[in-house]
């Protein structure tokens, strides 16, 4: 394991349309997976510069999220992201979904990205520079 420093967080609060609630009257399962691959899009948009966005892209290879506690129409929400450790080509990252008021956890998501050649589609290596912004280290 990495004996890096603690990551920054990235957050942006989320908004819960009424569309994001399902028949028990609380955000559907597959909303949270939406809330955390835009978050991971608006932090890789927010750090990366304009030519590591024109040369690689992201895919997910596995998603696990915890459900703790349900979000309800009307709560204030927040996503919290932050990356984990990598190998050669999966980089590790962490979202948390917070109720804002008393950041009480809401759900936990562990999501492994690959990085991908927008030039040809296929799974690249990252740069040194990529490396150190998205993720903590090497677990290898």
């Amino acid at each position: 394991m990495s004996s890096h420093a603690a990551p920054p967080r990235f957050e942006r609060p989320v908004s819960i349309l009424p569309e994001d609630i399902d028949g028990l009257g609380h955000v559907n399962n597959v909303v949270y997976l939406r809330w955390a691959q835009d978050l991971a899009t608006a932090h890789w948009e927010s750090a990366a510069t304009a030519e590591q966005q024109a040369t690689l892209a992201w895919v997910a290879l596995r998603h696990e999220i915890d459900y703790k506690h349900p979000a309800l129409l009307g709560d204030a929400v927040l996503a919290s992201t932050w990356v984990g450790t990598a190998d050669a080509i999966r980089f590790e990252r962490f979202v948390e979904i917070l109720r804002a008021p008393d950041r009480k956890l809401l759900a936990a998501v562990r999501t492994l990205w690959c990085p991908i050649s927008r030039r040809t589609g296929r799974v690249t290596r990252v740069d040194d520079a990529v490396r150190s912004v998205f993720s903590t280290g090497s677990d290898v």
